[in-house]
C-alpha cells in the first residue's frame, strides 16, 4: 500500500463547518476541496457516520478523503445528528430522521459555490447502510452511490439475526454504541455548549438494546431501512462491495440480483474494513476503483468501468486454518451478471452415514442423532472480523465433539464453488424450539480443518422470519439452510466435510433447553453451487496496486492490545471466551485531543446447559486535554430462562473525577421463538 505525498490537484481542508437543518440543529462536517474549486466547481463525495470525524475515523479519512480531493471532488465527512461534533440526540440506528437530515445535507452540498450539484455517497457499515437507504429517498443530487460492508436486510443480514437465531454481535455491537454515546463534542469545536450537549446525549440517547431485544420477528422495527423492502425505490447506480471474511457479503449478491439501476459488485477475501488497506489481502487500489465509478456517473467520463463484468470476486485457494492472516491466496474471477447465466443446478450430494456422499449416490434409509452441546462453536472466530489477531475462525477439528460429521472421500479434481452452498435437511427435533447450526469445511491432507463457511436456522423460523412455528417434537420437518456466499476451491486430494451441530457459541444465543435432532439421511444432502474455471478469468485486468494519501500518524501515550482465551473450569464446568479490546491512548497531533478506549466481553457457558449462557461486556472511554477530562464506564450483562431475556446495564459519566451521571436498566423481555 502506497502513501502519496503528492497529489495532481492542491488541497485545502476546512476542519469544520456546522451544515443548518430546517429544525435549528447543526451538523458538524469536516471538508477537503481542490485548491481551486471556488472557482471550478467539482461534484461532493459525502461520507455520512456517528463515528466522531475528530477523533473515531480522523486516521482512517486521512487515507481517504484527501485523496478525492487531490483528484477534483470535494469530500465531506459529516457527523450524524447527536454524534461527534453534531448537535442533537443520536437515539437509533437508521431512523428516519437520520435519512431526512440527509436529504437536507445533499440539499446544501448541492448549492456550495464549490459543489457542481452533483453528489456521490461512499461507506462503510453504517455508512454504506444509510448510503442504500438514502439512495431510495431518490434525491435529485445524489448520482452514484459505493456501499461497503452494508445490507439490504436489517433482519436476516445484520448484527441482529442470522436465520431467525439471535446473534451475540446484537449485545456486543450496542455495548460498542452504548459507549460511544456517553461521548461529549470537543470544546474547541463547539464552545461553551460542550457540557449541555453532552449532558443531553447522556439523557436522552436511551437504551437501545430494549428496543432491539422487544423485537425478535422480522417485523416493521426491521423492515425500516431495509431496502429488499422496495428494489424500485433505488433509482441512482450502486456499487457494491463486499469481503469473504466479513458478516455482510451476502447482500452483494442480492442487491445485483434485484436492482433495476446501474450497479456493479466486487468481493475480495477481505474482513470489515475498506479495501485498501483492508486484511486478509490482497489489498487492492479501491481508491482508484472509486474514482473510476465516481468519474464515470458524476463527471460523465467514459472511464470503461460499465464495460467490465458485473460482478468480481476473489476465489480463495485452499489454505490452513488461521485465526488471522495477512494474505488469503486465491485468484480474481468474473460474472458478467448475477445470477450466473452459465451456472447450472447445483451439484447435489448426499449426506451418507459413512460421510459426504457424491453427486449420483444414492441417499441412505438411515437415521442419525445428532446431541446437544452447547459449546460448539468456540473455534469460530467472530461474525464480522475486523482482520485482526483471533477474529477468524480456527481449526475445526476443535468443534468435532459436538458436531454430526460427514466427511467426503479424498477429492479426484478440483472443486470450485462461487455462490450459496445449502442443505436440505428432514430433521426430527426432541423439543419445540431449536435451531441446526452447519458448517462447510475443507479437510487439507495433514488432518487440520479449515472452515470455507457456515449458516445457522432456527427451526422455528424454518417457513418464515415473521411467522414463526413451533415444532411438534417427534415429527419430521423439511427445512432448506442457506450457508453464506463464497467463492472458493477445494484441492484434489483433500475432503470436503459438513459438520451439524444444535448450538453455535458465542456466535448465537443459545435454544431454551437442550435439543437433540434426529436427521433423516434419506431426504438429507449439500447442495454446492459449482462453477467450472472460466478461461476468462485469466484475461482479466489487475488492480492497480493499493493507494492512500499520508497517514496522521498520532502519539501513542498507551499502546493498543488485543487478548482473546478460551478457558474451561473443570470445579464449576464453565467455559469462558474473555476478549479484551484495548485502543490504547492516542494524542492527535494537530490538536491535542488524547483520547483511548477499552473493552473487555467475556462469554460463558456450560456445555451441558443453555441457561447457563451469560455474556458480560464493560468498556470505558476518556477524552482530555490540558485542563478539560472526561470519561464513561459502560456495562452489560445478558442472560436469560426458559421464557425470557434478562438484561442488566449500567452507565457511568465522570468529568475529571467526579461522577455527573449514573444510570442503571434492569430488563426481563419475553422470548418469542427465539
Amino acid at each position: 500500500m502506497r502513501a502519496l505525498e503528492s497529489l495532481p490537484k492542491k488541497v485545502t481542508e476546512i476542519e469544520n463547518v456546522f451544515i443548518p437543518l430546517s429544525d435549528g440543529v447543526r451538523l458538524a462536517a469536516r471538508i477537503w476541496l481542490p485548491a481551486d474549486a471556488d472557482s471550478h466547481p467539482v461534484p461532493a463525495i459525502l461520507e455520512y457516520l456517528p463515528y466522531r470525524k475528530r477523533d473515531r475515523t480522523i486516521d482512517r479519512d486521512a487515507l481517504t478523503h484527501p485523496y478525492f480531493a487531490g483528484h477534483g471532488y470535494a469530500a465531506v465527512r459529516v457527523d450524524i445528528r447527536g454524534s461527534g461534533d453534531s448537535d442533537g440526540v443520536l437515539k437509533g440506528e437508521y431512523l428516519k430522521q437520520e435519512q431526512d437530515d440527509a436529504l437536507e445535507v445533499l440539499d446544501w452540498l448541492a448549492a456550495q459555490p464549490w459543489c457542481s450539484g452533483a453528489v456521490g455517497m461512499i461507506g462503510i457499515s453504517w455508512g454504506g447502510f444509510n448510503g442504500l437507504q438514502i439512495a431510495a429517498r431518490r434525491h435529485p443530487a445524489l448520482k452514484a452511490v459505493v456501499s461497503i460492508c452494508s445490507t439490504d436486510d436489517r433482519y436476516s443480514d445484520d448484527i441482529h439475526f442470522m436465520g431467525g437465531c439471535l446473534l451475540l454481535d446484537k449485545i456486543s455491537w450496542y455495548s460498542t454504541m452504548f459507549s460511544l454515546n456517553t461521548a461529549p463534542p470537543d470544546p474547541l469545536i463547539v464552545g461553551k455548549r460542550w457540557r449541555e450537549l453532552w449532558l443531553e446525549r447522556l439523557e436522552k440517547s436511551g437504551f437501545w438494546l430494549e428496543d432491539w431485544l422487544k423485537h425478535q420477528r422480522r417485523d416493521e422495527f426491521y423492515k425500516h431501512g431495509s431496502v429488499a423492502e422496495d428494489w424500485n425505490a433505488i433509482q441512482c447506480p450502486i456499487y457494491a462491495v463486499g469481503g469473504w471474511a466479513d458478516g455482510y457479503t451476502n447482500a452483494v449478491f442480492r442487491l445485483l440480483a434485484n436492482l433495476k439501476s446501474p450497479r456493479k459488485g466486487l468481493i475480495g477475501p477481505w474482513a470489515h474494513k475498506y479495501p485498501h488497506f483492508a486484511k486478509p489481502g490482497p489489498q487492492i487500489g479501491f481508491l482508484q476503483e472509486c474514482l473510476r465509478w465516481f468519474d464515470h456517473w458524476l463527471k460523465g467520463i467514459d472511464t470503461g468501468i460499465m464495460n467490465e463484468p458485473m460482478l468480481r470476486a476473489w476465489m480463495e485457494d485452499p489454505a490452513p486454518p488461521r485465526n488471522y492472516c495477512e494474505e488469503s491466496p486465491g485468484r480474481w474471477i468474473a460474472e458478467p451478471g448475477w445470477p450466473s447465466a452459465g451456472a447450472g443446478a447445483p451439484e447435489q450430494r448426499p449426506l451418507l452415514p459413512d460421510g459426504l456422499g457424491e453427486a449420483g449416490d444414492v441417499p441412505a434409509q438411515k437415521t442419525l442423532t445428532l446431541h446437544p452441546l452447547q459449546t460448539v462453536g468456540l473455534a469460530a472466530g467472530r461474525w464480522c472480523p475486523h482482520g485482526v489477531s483471533g477474529d477468524q475462525p480456527m481449526d475445526q477439528r476443535f468443534e468435532e465433539a459436538g458436531q454430526l460429521v460427514f466427511d467426503s472421500a479424498p477429492l479426484a479434481r478440483d472443486v470450485e464453488i462461487f455462490g450459496f452452498p445449502s442443505l436440505a435437511l428432514r430433521i426430527a427435533s426432541d423439543r419445540p424450539d431449536g435451531l441446526v447450526a452447519a458448517t462447510l469445511c475443507e479437510i487439507l491432507t495433514d488432518g487440520s480443518v479449515r472452515r470455507v463457511t457456515y449458516g445457522v436456522l432456527n427451526l422455528t423460523h424454518r417457513n418464515s422470519d415473521e411467522k414463526p412455528e413451533p415444532l411438534e417434537p417427534g415429527v419430521p420437518v423439511d427445512v432448506r439452510l442457506q450457508l453464506n456466499g463464497i467463492a472458493h476451491r477445494f484441492g484434489r486430494g483433500n475432503r470436503i466435510r459438513v459438520a451439524l451441530s444444535t448450538a453455535y457459541w458465542p456466535i448465537v444465543w443459545p435454544s431454551p433447553r437442550p435439543v437433540s435432532l434426529e436427521v433423516l439421511l434419506q431426504a438429507s444432502s449439500l447442495f454446492l453451487p459449482v462453477r467450472q474455471r472460466s478461461a476468462a478469468d485469466d484475461l482479466l485486468t489487475d488492480f492497480r496496486p493499493a493507494e492512500h494519501t499520508p497517514p496522521l500518524r498520532p502519539d501513542m501515550l498507551e499502546p493498543e492490545f488485543i487478548s482473546w482465551t478460551i478457558c474451561h473450569d473443570v470445579h464449576t464446568g464453565i467455559t469462558t471466551v474473555r476478549r479484551i479490546e484495548n485502543e490504547g491512548v492516542r494524542r492527535h497531533a494537530d490538536h491535542h485531543l488524547e483520547t483511548g478506549g477499552w473493552r473487555e466481553s467475556i462469554y460463558s457457558i456450560k456445555p451441558d446447559d443453555p441457561l447457563s449462557a451469560r455474556a458480560d461486556i464493560q468498556s470505558k472511554r476518556q477524552y482530555s486535554r490540558e485542563g478539560w477530562c472526561v470519561s464513561s464506564t459502560t456495562q452489560i450483562v445478558a442472560t436469560s430462562t426458559e421464557t425470557h431475556f434478562v438484561v442488566h446495564a449500567m452507565l457511568n459519566a465522570y468529568e475529571k473525577e467526579q461522577l455527573v451521571f449514573n444510570r442503571k436498566w434492569s430488563l426481563e423481555i419475553p422470548r418469542d421463538h427465539v
